[in-house]
């Protein structure tokens, strides 16, 4: 396993646009990427790790804000660690809130599927079909 990665491999990794990749360096969401004696950027294994962390926070609608503030105490150190876990139970929590919101929605529409079905189902029945 290399000991660096390329733009073009972390960007291929986590399916990002290599725009995406840099807007988040400029956001603050990764630190300062190192950089090969040609000038081309170059991650580590724990810029890897961080982007993968945050790609997961970004996916479930975390602002960048909270992500830039996340990564800033990542990079602090261990002594940040209870205030990251904060920061991800609240969260968590507006992530559960999320997921039955979508779930109320889910039922909602899967009871008008149900109802145009059987609008559907006594239409054929009256004109002598089956469905």
């Amino acid at each position: 396993m290399s000991e660096y990665y390329t733009p073009k491999e972390v960007s291929a990794r986590f399916g990002l646009s290599l725009d995406t990749l840099r807007y988040y360096e400029r956001e603050g969401l990764l630190g300062l990427v190192e950089r090969a004696p040609g000038g081309q950027r170059r991650y580590r294994a724990h810029d890897v790790e961080l982007l993968e962390l945050v790609r997961c926070l970004r996916d479930t609608d975390m602002p960048i804000a909270r992500l830039r503030e996340f990564a800033e105490l990542v990079r602090e150190g261990d002594a940040t660690i209870p205030r990251r876990l904060d920061v991800l139970e609240t969260h968590e929590g507006r992530l559960a809130e999320r997921i039955a919101e979508l779930q109320r929605r889910q039922a909602a529409i899967r009871h008008k599927i149900d109802y145009y079905r059987s609008v559907l189902a006594a239409s054929a029945a009256t004109e002598g079909r089956v469905l």
